[in-house]
């Protein structure tokens, strides 16, 4: 089961032992009413309240303490009573409770027409003492108390929210004093005063964390979505509204998250919406919607992400099933994702900071989907990831099982849930060093099994995106967070339609926290997306700049801060971890790369697992042994990492073209090999090519391996190392070079005298001699191509050449 729940709270094990020792047997007989004991709210602090009925049908309400783990008996009703709402204030001096008192057949059989079937009380109960009645009417009340910010000193005003099911939410506004003895009694005696939130409502949800009422209310063909803000100074205001193309049905009010009436709640969500909204920490509102299907067996859900300013609406085609066996669609919050669920169908994780490509969500069936505990609950979602099974009266904390993640990666044979399950692994863990060797090695053994993405370029993107964007404010809207501009590939089971709808209206002032964050989301949408994203095309242009070496750029204060940046980035090549040796990565003066070495440790850790990965030693530079299986291998997966280098413009560690050169010279046959350096693939190093020049001795076939290199080695290159291979073919090519340089340098001059002779004995071949005199009237006029290389000069290219010639003809050169 990819999400794993811990218990938070559960009635049977935190309070029905409670109830036990206090003797309350009525409580324990679940069976023959299932309404004795239930969970009927929950408040910001951690409090559960729950009721239960007594032995002399008494109704009781209790307390639950989440920190302190204890429970506590708040007040009874000596009469059987249905409770439906009830919530204590922060200093737990004051009790609002919400009832019906009798049930219609009840009242038909005793003729009690003109008493109010729901009652709404104010409680003080420190201790108990005063009750005041807030609301006798007909139609039902919900009751929430706000709460301060925490950290606020004890208050002696409190405020409570009474939601109305003739749609319309008013605040109370209730002042205490203490008298003797501790005692809190509510100050005023008359009317409590009492301001109008807001009226005909359709819908509502209360956020208890962050003290926000959403409301919908219905305009014309379409609905709105309307929130208002609660602070600490008594004062509220309406902060957004947004439109939505939602038909809602406008003849019962329909409550989330204000308290939890299991029973009535089953009867209102038959008739009314089943619609929630979600907030991130990043900023990011959605509002979540099940929709209704004229098609059987099919199930669609609406999710409006209104800080991108699209729509997505899924619809799913479910297996043959029995009609009363299918449940209402549930959500859930886990602040990155949102989740849907249809208990023994699927859970589809939606994407909230990334919801663009649907290859970015899970969607899973089976046993992958299954959640034992959730299967036949009536499910809301109090916080994030937290969901509370009404009818059980459980808590669970939610989370994504990094474990179970693995292993769906691991058994994935589809590119969506691949892509899907490592870009969950590696941001949504939000970096977990054990994860990321595991992902690595999922890489290196399934390079060759993902047909429409680049595994190594998600890695390094997702990783780098991971690591920078919380050091730097807003980052995340500018960096790429995948190396895919689009998908094109489906969902097995979904279909999806996306709609572009009408971005929210904000309205507030020096507002902090999630509205300020929405606010940028919502200006990133209308100004940054995609104009402002970065692209590897803009890098790619700096690099071959660069890279040509243009003089007119050398000194300009650009490039001085480049070459500045790039130090600061080599000093810290010496602080990589104590196994930061296992891969023997040369430090060569590649100064290309090291202009650009901001993502040299991502590289360098793949580089690090793998090779541990294929248990591989540091010195496998010996030319003279074939590599092993191992080594290809590692081959193989350097030469993938060289691909979306390429592919993304990046910077590679120095030293990684050698590695890969001197692991191609060991793993490939000669062919092959040179068609690798041909096509550029592998890459000729000073290092690696030294190296295999010294080392190698000279038999036929290492001959030919090394001129076939000699061969393709730049100018420059060539200039430096044919002198480590003493061969008479690399004498001929560096006099070849040598002469050829010399005679460039000349031009249209003449030489004007004649070099005496420059070996010590004679040679009388005249073609030679006038070659000899001419390369040492040039040398001496100050012209050197190998100043660094005083032994290769004129009379180099003499014996040169005469020993050449002599084995030419069969002789002996002594």
């Amino acid at each position: 089961m990819l999400l794993r729940l811990v218990p938070e709270f559960e009635l049977r094990r935190d309070v029905v032992p409670w109830l036990a020792e206090r003797g309350c047997a009525a409580a324990l007989d679940t069976s023959e009413n299932s309404s004795a004991l239930y969970v009927v709210n929950v408040e910001r602090n951690g409090k559960i309240i729950y009721t239960w009925k007594g032995n002399q049908r008494s109704t009781h309400i209790g307390l639950y303490d989440l920190q302190t783990k204890q429970n506590e008996h708040l007040y009874m009703f000596e009469k059987n009573l249905h409770i439906i709402s009830c919530s204590i204030n922060n200093e737990r001096t004051l009790l609002a409770v919400s009832f019906c008192q009798y049930t219609e057949e009840e009242r038909a059989s005793q003729l009690l027409q003109s008493v109010s079937k729901y009652l709404t009380l104010l409680i003080e109960i420190h201790p108990i003492n005063n009750v005041r009645v807030l609301k006798a009417v007909d139609s039902c009340v919900r009751v929430q108390f706000l709460y301060p910010v925490e950290g606020r000193n004890a208050s002696r005003e409190s405020r409570l929210l009474l939601v109305s099911e003739d749609k319309y939410i008013e605040q109370f506004d209730i002042h205490v004093v203490a008298e003797e003895e501790h005692k809190v009694v509510i100050q005023k005696s008359g009317q409590l005063p009492r301001a109008k939130v807001v009226d005909d409502l359709v819908w509502a949800q209360w956020d208890m964390m962050e003290q926000r009422l959403f409301y919908i209310v219905p305009k014309e063909s379409k609905s709105t979505l309307r929130c208002v803000q609660f602070y600490p100074d008594e004062n509220f205001n309406s902060i957004l509204e947004s439109h939505l193309d939602i038909a809602v049905n406008d003849t019962q009010l329909k409550l989330v998250n204000f308290g939890y009436d299991y029973c009535q709640d089953q009867d209102v969500a038959s008739k009314s919406l089943n619609l929630q909204v979600f907030t991130s920490k990043a900023g990011g509102l959605c509002v979540c919607c099940s929709l209704v299907s004229d098609i059987p067996h099919e199930i669609i859900y609406s999710i409006y992400f209104l800080h991108k300013g699209y729509n997505k609406t899924f619809t799913v085609s479910l297996e043959r099933t029995e009609s009363h066996e299918l449940k209402e669609v549930a959500f859930m919050n886990l602040d990155y994702y949102v989740a849907a669920y249809l208990p023994g169908q699927f859970l589809h994780l939606l994407n909230v900071q990334h919801p663009d490509l649907l290859c970015y969500s899970l969607f899973l069936t089976g046993e992958d989907a299954r959640i034992d505990t959730l299967q036949n609950c009536s499910i809301r979602s109090p916080w994030v990831s937290t969901v509370l099974a009404c009818d059980a009266g459980s808590l669970y904390n939610v989370s994504i099982s990094d474990s179970a993640l693995l292993q769906f990666l691991q058994k994935s044979k589809r590119d969506c849930e691949r892509l899907a399950a490592m870009h969950c692994a590696l941001l949504y863990f939000q970096h977990t060093e054990d994860l990321e060797i595991q992902i690595i090695r999922w890489i290196s053994e399934n390079l060759s099994t993902c047909h429409s993405f680049d595994p190594i370029q998600e890695f390094i993107i997702a990783s780098l995106y991971c690591r920078m964007c919380p050091e730097i404010q807003n980052l995340d809207k500018l960096l790429p967070y995948t190396s895919l501009h689009d998908w094109i590939g489906v969902v097995p089971g979904v279909i999806c339609a996306t709609d572009i709808i009408s971005l929210p209206v904000l309205e507030f002032q020096n507002s902090k926290g999630f509205w300020e964050k929405l606010n940028s989301n919502l200006e990133s949408v209308k100004y940054a997306e995609p104009h402002l994203h970065y692209h590897s095309n803009a890098l790619r242009r700096e690099w071959r700049n660069l890279s040509e070496e243009r003089e007119e750029r050398r000194a300009t204060a650009y490039l001085r801060n480049i070459f500045e940046n790039a130090k600061k980035v080599l000093s810290h090549l010496d602080t990589w971890d104590s196994e930061a040796r296992l891969v023997p990565l040369f430090e060569e003066e590649d100064y290309q790369q090291q202009l650009l070495m901001g993502l040299l440790n991502l590289v360098h850790r793949i580089m690090k697992e793998v090779w541990r990965r294929y248990q591989l030693h540091s010195c496998i530079f010996c030319f003279d042994e074939r590599g092993t299986a191992g080594e290809f291998a590692v081959f193989h997966i350097m030469s993938r990492i060289l691909e979306a280098a390429n592919g993304m413009c990046m910077p590679l560690p120095p030293g990684f073209h050698t590695l890969h050169l001197g692991l191609g010279v060991r793993c490939l046959p000669l062919h092959t090999l040179l068609h690798y350096i041909d096509n550029g693939i592998l890459q000729l190093t000073e290092t690696c090519v030294r190296k295999l020049l010294k080392d190698l001795d000279d038999t036929e076939q290492n001959e030919k391996l090394k001129f076939s290199i000699v061969m393709r080695l730049p100018e420059a290159l060539g200039q430096k190392v044919c002198q480590y291979w003493n061969h008479p073919i690399n004498a001929n090519l560096i006099a070849r070079k040598y002469v050829k340089l010399l005679l460039e340098k000349l031009g249209n001059r003449q030489c004007s005298r004649p070099i005496s002779e420059r070996l010590s004995i004679p040679v009388e071949f005249l073609p030679l001699n006038y070659l000899t005199n001419m390369l040492a009237e040039i040398e001496a006029q100050g012209v050197h191509p190998y100043e660094k290389q005083d032994h290769i000069n004129a009379r180099f290219v003499e014996e040169t050449a005469l020993k050449h010639t002599m084995t030419l003809l069969g002789l002996k050169y002594s």
